[in-house]
């Protein structure tokens, strides 16, 4: 099924459930609003695109797999200017001027979006310039116009890329979650906010969200926003820097948009002597949830599996070597001696605690930590990182369990896109191809109408057998009983588990199998 995922998507062009299109976007092929391959994961980063034919095949392939949500980052709020800013000129004068005013401070934002006429507040200060192929926008920061310092943010767009997202994603029934404006970095500490531009970061945030309210109001799409600012899920003080940014930053959403969710994805660092153990977990949770301004907050923890800061393994596995895309991260030792515990593990701590008004996602984060020969990825920004596999996504989504609410994962481009050559599928093509394999995510031991057996929980387990293989006993293949189907589609069969590690696999009804075991004693 050799490029299937495009294959579809060039059907769907020409046939299939279509609705009216936009009077815009005539030039551009009809939608096809099908889910054609729904996969586990439903949530993906994406980059937005001025073009709107380029995003509307971008979201129309999301959707085809099941993606039901899409997340952006937030461009940089930044201190630093940019050399396309010199071609920002009002008047003939560089936008950083402001005859007969004082300019304390100029902040730059690259982004791909273009704002509404609500942006433009101060009149002769505020503008927009349009030079060549790029929108540039003045702002100022100044609560009066007339005052006589100003602090100025220099905006420069390609298009309107969010605005695209968010009416294709809205056509499809999707959710679009933009990223805030990123906090300015510390000097020399780039992974800590630089609070000296608090103040201004929020005054420019609470603009671009009145803008989002402004212009987004009448598409479905617009349900919340991202945090874009990283910290790791860890025991954290109330002084913490990214802690008292969130806190900042969250208020400014909770007073422009009411209700509206925040997604934030916090990272987890399991590798001894660096990172620290599942049972902080917890806690750190506790430390997010307590800057969302009274506001729903999805906390989607990167599973650590692409960076190579968090195994994926079975718990049967701690002893076993770590897997050969993690050693040039760790080297070549044993999970244990590399790390604190596997996915599954700060999965499962996390859940113990997730605190009122969260919901825990999962961000499967779906690449390598390195580049292999012959292989496609990121070339940049660094570091480099390679494809990974549909049958190593399946073990992530195994890890994550019972416990997500939602599996996400980053990032769409270039990771689910890329091909090693022309005639070779992606990562998409191949969740296209595989959708139907059994995932198998939980077993435990149930009595049904009087009979011991277990009850297998996962993703397309309907009809078929079930599989199951004692460490050292022999193969037993049983028939499998539907059981049900909630968020999960749940099996029973009538086997009597020895206690010892035993690995279980589902064929379902269509004739697809696991890609991996379940493993469970």
């Amino acid at each position: 099924m050799h490029r299937i995922l495009w294959l579809v998507v060039a059907v769907a062009f020409v046939v299939g459930l279509v609705i009216p299109d936009d009077p815009e976007l005539s030039e551009c092929p009809s939608r096809d609003t099908r889910v054609l391959a729904p996969y586990a994961v439903t949530g993906y980063w994406v980059i937005p695109r001025a073009d709107r034919c380029v995003t509307q095949r971008m979201v129309e392939a999301v959707h085809a797999i099941g993606g039901d949500t899409l997340i952006t980052f937030g461009p940089r709020f930044d201190t630093r200017a940019e050399p396309e800013f010199a071609d920002c000129l009002v008047d003939g004068r560089p936008c950083a001027e402001l005859p007969g005013q004082r300019v304390r401070q100029v902040y730059t934002y690259v982004t791909s979006e273009e704002f509404g006429q609500g942006m433009l507040r101060c009149p002769g200060i505020d503008r927009r310039v349009v030079s060549g192929e790029r929108v540039f926008y003045r702002l100022s920061l100044a609560v009066g116009c007339a005052d006589p310092v100003h602090d100025l943010v220099l905006v420069s767009t390609d298009g309107d890329g969010l605005g695209n997202l968010m009416r294709e994603a809205s056509a499809y029934g999707m959710t679009v979650f933009p990223g805030l404006p990123a906090a300015p970095q510390r000097e020399g500490k780039p992974w800590e906010p630089d609070h000296a531009h608090t103040a201004a970061l929020n005054a420019f945030t609470a603009r671009v969200l009145a803008d989002y309210r402004e212009r987004f109001r009448t598409l479905s799409a617009f349900r919340g926003v991202y945090q874009s600012f990283e910290l790791a899920v860890r025991a954290r003080s109330d002084q913490d820097p990214i802690v008292q940014l969130y806190a900042a930053q969250h208020a400014v959403v909770a007073a422009e948009l009411p209700g509206t969710k925040i997604v934030v994805s916090p990272y987890i660092d399991g590798r001894r002597g660096r990172g620290y153990p599942p049972s902080e977990m917890e806690e750190g949770l506790a430390d997010i949830a307590g800057t969302r301004a009274g506001l729903p907050m999805a906390i989607a923890v990167q599973d650590g599996r692409g960076t190579g800061k968090v195994p994926v393994h079975g718990a049967h596995e701690a002893d076993a070597k770590v897997a050969a895309r993690l050693v040039p991260v760790v080297g070549d030792v044993s999970n244990t001696q590399a790390y604190y515990g596997s996915t599954s593990d700060y999965v499962e701590a996390a859940a113990r605690g997730v605190p009122d008004g969260v919901e825990l996602w999962v961000n499967a984060e779906g690449f390598e930590p390195t580049p292999a020969a012959g292989e496609c990825g990121r070339v940049e920004p660094l570091p480099l990182r390679g494809r990974t596999t549909k049958s190593r996504l399946d073990q992530q989504v195994m890890a994550a369990g019972r416990h997500a609410a939602k599996i996400i994962s980053y990032g769409w481009e270039p990771f689910f896109t890329c091909q090693a050559r022309y005639d070779t599928p992606s990562l998409a093509d191949d969740i296209a191809a595989g959708w139907q394999q059994p995932i198998i995510v939980a077993v435990s031991r149930k009595e049904l109408n009087g009979r011991p057996g277990v009850l297998v929980e996962g993703y397309n387990l309907h009809g078929g057998t079930l599989r199951f293989a004692p460490l050292g006993g022999a193969e037993v293949v049983v028939p499998q009983e539907w059981y049900g189907r909630d968020r999960l589609e749940s099996a029973w069969a009538p086997y009597v588990p020895s206690g010892a590690w035993t690995g279980v696999s589902a064929t379902n009804g269509t004739g697809h199998s696991s890609t991996t075991p379940y493993a469970f004693r």
